[in-house]
C-alpha cells in the first residue's frame, strides 16, 4: 500500500469541493482531489435523452439503496464524474434568503461577501431588483443583461398580471462572455452535461483556474474511509477502480466534499465511534419536497426547442414562516423533456398522456422547503460493493408540513399555467420519480453549536478532529426554499478562507 503526504486532500469535486480546491491550490498548498467518477465526454451523448436519463451513461459503479415513503428499498445509480451535480443542475444559482438563517450557527452576513466571490467565480448572470424577497447583496451579477425566450415570457406575462412579482432566475450560463462559447439556448440543460462547455460548471470554472496551481486531481478513486489517531485524521485510504489496489494519502488537512449522500457514509465507515456526535452522521436527510406541474396548451408550447429557464416566482416565500419555521419555497419556470424520457420518468398512470402531449406541455417547477428530520437518514446497508466496501442506504419520508407546502405551490403554479393559457393541468412530486431522484440533498452532517447537536462547528469542521472539515451539502442544518448549490459553494470559500488564516494550527 503505498502512502503519499499532500498539504491538503478533498474528497469529491462538486460545488463545494472544487469551491476548496481552487481557494486552497492558489495559496501554494499542495492539494489532491479525489474523485470518485471521470471526466464528462463533450461528445454526441451529452444531449442525447437516452444516453443520459434511460442509459444512464455516467451512472455509479455500485448502487445506493433507496426506501422513499416507506414504498420498499430500490437500486438507484446516481451520476459519478468530475465537477458532481454542476454537470447536470440546470444553471439557476439563488442566494438563500436572510430568514433561511434562522437555525444557523452562522448569519446571512456571514456568508454574502462569500456569495458575491461565487457569483463571480461561476460567472453568474441576473438582473438584481426584482426578486421580493432577494437578500441585500454587496456587488453586482457578472452580467445583468439576460435573455428571454418565448415560453418563458409566456408564463412571466401570465405571473405580472395575476399580480405577482416575477423575476429572471440567475444563472450559472454563458450568455454574454465572448472570450468563451457561448450558450446556444438549447433545451438540454438539466440533467445533461453540457456539450459546448456553456454551462458553468465547475469544470469549466473553479476546477479550470485551480489546476493552473497546485492541484491534482485523481479520478476512479473510491475512498473507503479515513483513519483518526487521537483527534488527527492520519491518512485516507482510496481503492482505484480500474485495478482494484488500495492506496493511502495523507495530509495535513482533509476537506470531505463527496456529498450528503456520500460523505456520511464514509464517516460511518471510519471508525469514528467515541465521537459523541457519531450518532447525528447521516442523520437529517433533507431533499426539498419538490413538484413538476404540468399545463396541457391547445398549441405547441416550444416549437423551436429553446432553453427557457428564465423566470422564478417568491411571492409565496414567506406564507408559512410563522407556522412551519421554514419557508415555503418558489415556483420556476423548467424545460419539457422530450417524449421518451417523460413515458420512461412518468409515474404510472400519466406516462402515455404527458408523452403524448409534450409538445404541448408547459411545466413551472415548485421547490418546497422540507423539515429537518432525524429518522431521515444515510446509513450503512450492510451490502459490500465488488471491492468489498460496504454500501449506503437511504430512508426517506417527507412530514405532513412537507407536503402542506407543496400542495400550496401546486396550487399558485396552477393558477399561474391557468392565465397562461393551459387547458388542463396535473402535477406529480419528484419522490414518485422511478427511479428516485436526489438532486437537492443536504443536512446529514449538519452545523452548529455543540457536538450534543450538531456534528460541525460553525466552520464546518469535525467536533473533536482538528483537521476535518465537510464542504458541501451535508453542512446544512435547513434546506431552504431555493437551489442549494451557490449557498454550498459560498460556504466552501468561507472555510476555506478560514483554513488559510489559520493553516498553522494544522502543522
Amino acid at each position: 500500500m503505498n502512502q503519499d503526504r499532500y498539504d491538503v486532500i478533498i474528497i469529491g469535486s462538486g460545488f463545494g469541493g472544487a469551491a476548496a480546491a481552487y481557494s486552497l491550490a492558489k495559496t501554494g498548498l499542495n492539494t489532491l482531489l479525489l474523485e470518485k467518477g471521470n471526466w464528462v465526454k463533450r461528445d454526441e451523448t451529452a444531449w442525447n435523452p437516452k444516453d443520459i436519463f434511460i442509459n444512464k451513461h455516467y451512472k455509479s459503479y455500485a448502487p445506493v439503496y433507496v426506501n422513499q415513503n416507506n414504498n420498499g428499498t430500490q437500486e438507484v445509480y446516481f451520476n459519478e464524474v468530475v465537477g458532481g451535480n454542476s454537470i447536470f443542475f440546470g444553471g439557476v444559482a439563488l442566494r438563500f434568503r436572510e430568514t433561511d438563517f434562522e437555525r444557523w450557527p452562522i448569519s446571512y452576513m456571514d456568508l454574502e461577501p462569500y456569495y458575491s466571490e461565487a457569483e463571480r467565480l461561476l460567472e453568474v448572470s441576473g438582473e438584481p431588483g426584482l426578486d421580493p424577497f432577494e437578500p441585500y447583496r454587496s456587488s453586482d451579477y457578472f452580467y445583468n443583461d439576460l435573455p428571454m425566450s418565448e415560453p418563458s415570457r409566456r408564463i412571466f406575462s401570465a405571473s405580472r398580471a395575476l399580480g405577482f412579482k416575477p423575476f429572471k432566475l440567475p444563472l450559472a450560463i454563458n450568455f454574454r462572455n465572448n472570450s468563451k462559447t457561448l450558450c446556444i439556448k438549447c433545451n438540454t440543460c438539466d440533467g445533461f452535461p453540457c456539450k459546448i462547455k456553456a454551462k458553468n460548471d465547475v469544470t469549466t470554472t473553479l476546477l479550470k483556474r485551480a489546476q493552473e496551481y497546485k492541484l491534482k486531481i485523481t479520478t476512479g478513486s473510491i475512498v473507503k474511509n479515513i483513519s483518526d489517531d487521537n483527534g488527527t485524521i492520519e491518512s485516507v485510504t482510496v481503492v482505484d477502480k480500474q485495478t482494484g489496489k488500495e492506496y493511502r494519502y495523507s495530509s495535513k488537512i482533509v476537506i470531505l466534499s463527496a456529498g450528503a449522500l456520500q460523505s456520511p457514509g464514509i464517516l460511518l465507515r471510519s471508525n469514528l465511534d467515541k465521537y459523541p456526535q457519531r450518532e447525528f452522521i447521516g442523520k437529517y436527510l433533507m431533499r426539498h419536497c419538490s413538484a413538476v406541474v404540468s399545463g396541457i396548451f391547445p398549441f405547441k408550447t416550444n416549437p423551436d426547442k429553446v432553453f427557457h429557464k428564465h423566470v422564478g416566482i417568491t411571492n409565496f416565500y414567506e406564507d408559512f414562516r410563522n407556522v412551519t419555521n421554514t419557508s415555503v419555497g418558489m415556483i420556476q419556470d423548467v424545460y419539457m423533456p422530450e417524449g421518451e424520457t417523460v413515458k420512461y420518468y412518468c409515474p404510472k398512470g400519466i406516462k402515455t398522456l404527458a408523452a403524448f402531449f409534450a409538445g404541448n406541455i408547459q411545466n413551472l417547477m415548485c421547490i418546497g422547503e422540507d423539515d429537518p428530520v432525524k429518522s431521515n437518514a444515510v446509513s450503512l446497508s450492510g451490502i459490500r460493493d465488488s471491492f468489498g466496501i460496504e454500501t449506503i442506504k437511504i430512508d426517506h419520508d417527507f412530514t405532513k408540513n412537507d407536503y402542506k407546502r407543496r400542495k400550496y405551490l401546486i396550487g399558485k403554479a396552477k393558477i399561474i399555467l391557468r392565465k397562461t393559457g393551459s387547458i388542463f393541468s396535473f402535477s406529480h412530486g419528484i419522490d414518485e420519480h422511478i427511479p428516485p431522484a436526489f438532486a437537492h440533498a443536504t443536512g446529514t452532517v449538519r452545523f452548529g453549536k455543540s457536538p450534543e447537536t450538531s456534528v460541525l462547528d460553525k466552520n464546518c469542521k469535525f467536533f473533536g478532529i482538528k483537521n476535518l472539515f465537510v464542504l458541501d451539502g451535508s453542512f446544512m442544518p435547513s434546506s431552504g426554499g431555493v437551489n442549494p448549490s451557490l449557498t454550498i459553494t459560498a460556504n466552501s470559500l468561507r472555510v476555506s478562507d478560514h483554513i488559510v488564516k489559520n493553516f498553522d494550527e494544522f502543522q
